[in-house]
């Protein structure tokens, strides 16, 4: 069959990303917009939400790490604090003539071009920027001296990158899926190899290792219709099966799987979207524009909600691989109705433990330590995908519903999803205890 690719972001193909407008003192609601324009890439790339995670934290260390040499004492570097990370001395004399404000998106836009595989769509941006700063030549030579600037930060982030250990991933052993019944297999349309199973030898922001929270056993495979497996099975076939508007309408807001296809007579479609980090980032961006956060801090918060969304796919990645368990549509289709469908088209990896409840339980955690407990957003993250604005009381509120739309869109186990929300705020409280003086400036 024929695959092809539905661009729901029309406008990556149309030329220069501008941002800031012409404006020469950018502002949140501009490094919001800039973080918008690499998601915007990654959905374009169609990003995996592993993947995805790594971008968003070096692209926002890098914005957090320009801003800092501005002001050590309120927005201290990261270096030292990270694992293995260090910010060589930079010269002082670099911060002259240099624009704060445009310093920290340039770094958005600079970090993420070198990291992206399609980062040379940022140009674009980057010569908007440039652009706005033509009007003069003292406003030329702030752009050129902001952007050295920039340019020696994002060197320095770009070796930090190296060092990670993705660079050996395709140098490592292929995976082959077991043959036992209880280990996952690929699942229709298109049985997607699966996605990442080395992601777990990364090297970590905060957590001590890849493994420090490890949850409990699954329910063994058992079909048995006494055992706590099939109970849980029949869970997920009567939910799906008799599925109200609330509950689809929960499924398909948490979606977020850049790896959807829809087959129309013989030709199959790319469907691009938001990968579940990136829905979490454009939470934290919505609170920071809510708060009318200033520039600074709303760049520091992006950083440490990234950071956070990283180590919890990696641990996340580290529990799905070492379980390897079969996904619901797998088994269904086996033991009980072979026409059964998820209502969510089913990801190309293993099932256990839930990485949308990994993540999104530990952004929640991150956000509320913020906000605090009773924050009322709104939030647009999936309008463009043809979805509705949807209003939360609080993150903790969101994350829960993150969590359950997975047994809604018959992809999950009820133990996947609750063990996942306990290492998610695991992982939340680990980067909240390791960098607390950060957070105590927020």
């Amino acid at each position: 069959m024929m695959l092809k690719i539905l661009f729901v972001i029309s406008f990556l193909l149309q030329g220069n990303l501008a941002v800031c407008g012409g404006k020469k003192h950018p502002t949140t609601n501009d490094y919001v917009k800039a973080i918008k324009i690499v998601t915007d890439v990654m959905v374009n790339d169609v990003t995996s939400p592993v993947a995805a995670s790594r971008y968003y934290a070096y692209v926002t260390l890098t914005s957090y790490e320009t801003q800092s040499l501005f002001d050590t004492v309120n927005y201290p570097s990261l270096s030292g604090n990270l694992n293995r990370f260090k910010i060589n001395n930079i010269s002082t004399s670099l911060l002259n003539g240099v624009n704060q404000p445009l310093a920290i998106i340039l770094a958005v836009f600079k970090s993420a071009e070198k990291l992206l595989p399609s980062g040379y769509l940022l140009k674009g941006s980057i010569d908007s920027l440039e652009r706005s700063y033509a009007t003069s030549g003292e406003s030329q030579l702030l752009f050129k001296n902001t952007a050295t600037l920039v340019d020696e930060v994002v060197k320095q982030v770009m070796g930090y990158v190296k060092a990670d250990g993705f660079s050996k991933l395709n140098n490592l052993a292929r995976y082959t899926p077991r043959v036992n019944e209880g280990y996952w297999k690929p699942t229709p349309p298109v049985f997607m190899a699966p996605v990442e199973p080395n992601w777990n030898k990364l090297r970590t922001f905060i957590l001590d290792s890849a493994e420090q929270f490890k949850v409990a056993l699954p329910a063994k495979y058992d079909t048995a219709k006494t055992s706590v497996f099939f109970i849980q099975l029949m869970e997920v076939y009567n939910v799906t099966n008799k599925m109200d508007g609330p509950a689809k309408s929960i499924a398909m807001f948490w979606d977020c799987n850049p790896f959807a296809v829809q087959q129309i007579g013989h030709v199959e479609y790319g469907l691009k979207k938001i990968s579940p980090g990136g829905h979490w980032v454009g939470i934290t961006g919505i609170a920071c524009k809510k708060k009318n956060y200033p520039l600074n801090k709303t760049a520091m918060v992006h950083a440490l909600v990234s950071i956070a969304l990283a180590d919890a796919f990696i641990a996340c990645w580290d529990e799905k691989y070492r379980s390897n368990r079969v996904r619901p549509e797998t088994v269904i289709q086996r033991t009980l109705d072979p026409n059964w469908r998820p209502l969510l088209q089913t990801p190309p990896f293993p099932e256990y433990v839930s990485g949308h409840s990994v993540a999104s339980t530990t952004a929640a955690v991150i956000l509320t330590y913020i906000f605090g407990d009773h924050f009322t957003y709104a939030d647009n993250t999936e309008v463009e995908f043809g979805l509705p604005v949807k209003k939360y009381n609080s993150f903790l509120q969101a994350s829960s519903e993150a969590a359950i739309s997975r047994l809604y869109g018959g992809i999950h186990f009820r133990d996947a999803i609750e063990q996942g929300v306990w290492m998610g705020r695991k992982v939340g409280e680990q980067v909240l205890n390791k960098l607390n003086r950060y957070f105590g400036t927020l």
